[in-house]
């Protein structure tokens, strides 16, 4: 956990998919990519699922949602997702004294299944969908939810409105149109190219600020290097401007910098070491 002004942030592990290299890096080369990462014998690469759990003198606040747990084992297997002990997000909201009927505010960045799919749960009796934190406001773009429920051939593979349809028809997730203060010192703020209304999270608090990156870098490589991301991206060369806008601020604020994804870099910050902007790693493993 670290303290971010009057805030704490704490980060949560939902667990680590592992997926084709192709997927993650793109048209990346591997004698370039081979330097951060090793594919498995089934050219398969990690992808920690990083939640955070943001407590304010406000509220108490979770920042995407993984997985959950409504997958079934054929669906497990095509994540590749290994849960180890412990790990899974309500296991780390326990950890850190917390439990779902706790949570005030939801913020999911995109709705792509492994960001969203914990935003609800079945019934013990598996006969309905429930709100995974009945308590909560959730919050996403309305752009993104827009696209979510009208997916194409490309994107029906990871939109699922069992994670979302529920909370907007009941009221329960607000959609938001552009950049927005979502509670006192959280900003969500739209970063296109991963999607074309994918939000990062920006906080901010007695003049420190941290950002949740979400997919605009999945792991920290891709937001040090402008022309490397994934190929999941709808609209590469969107990422690309909105990295260059955003490692530009990086630089002038010091802000930490929170990747979704990185097996072995949680956080750090954009900093000039001889001469060359780069990533200082600055938390490399869960609370």
């Amino acid at each position: 956990m670290i303290q971010l002004g009057e805030m704490q942030i704490a980060f949560l592990n939902d667990g680590t998919t592992h997926v084709d290299v192709g997927g993650v890096f793109g048209l990346v080369p591997r004698p370039l990519y081979k330097h951060f990462v090793t594919p498995d014998a089934e050219n398969r690469v990690p992808m920690t699922m990083t939640c955070l759990l943001v407590r304010t003198p406000d509220k108490i606040v979770v920042i995407e949602t993984g997985l959950g747990d409504k997958l079934d084992d054929r669906a497990r297997a095509n994540w590749g997702l290994v849960l180890r002990e412990g790990e899974g997000l309500l296991n780390s909201l326990a950890r850190h004294g917390m439990q779902p009927e706790d949570v005030d505010l939801v913020i999911n960045t995109h709705l792509h299944a492994d960001h969203c799919a914990g935003n609800t749960r079945f019934t013990p009796d598996l006969r309905a969908i429930v709100p995974t934190f009945p308590n909560a406001e959730y919050v996403t773009q309305r752009r993104e939810y827009e696209d979510a429920m009208h997916p194409n051939e490309r994107t029906r593979g990871t939109y699922f409105s069992v994670n979302y349809q529920p909370l907007v028809e009941s009221g329960q997730m607000r959609l938001l149109d552009g950049d927005a203060e979502i509670a006192r010192g959280i900003h969500g703020v739209v970063a296109r190219g991963h999607t074309p209304a994918m939000m990062m999270v920006r906080l901010e608090s007695d003049g420190e600020q941290a950002l949740f990156v979400s997919d605009l870098a999945s792991y920290s490589i891709h937001f040090e290097r402008l022309g490397w991301m994934t190929a999941y991206d709808v609209e590469p060369l969107q990422t690309l401007e909105s990295k260059r806008i955003w490692q530009r601020w990086a630089l002038e604020t010091g802000a930490l910098l929170i990747f979704p994804h990185d097996p072995t870099l949680i956080a750090g910050r954009y900093r000039m070491v001889d001469g060359k902007a780069r990533i200082v790693p600055e938390i490399v493993a869960y609370d």
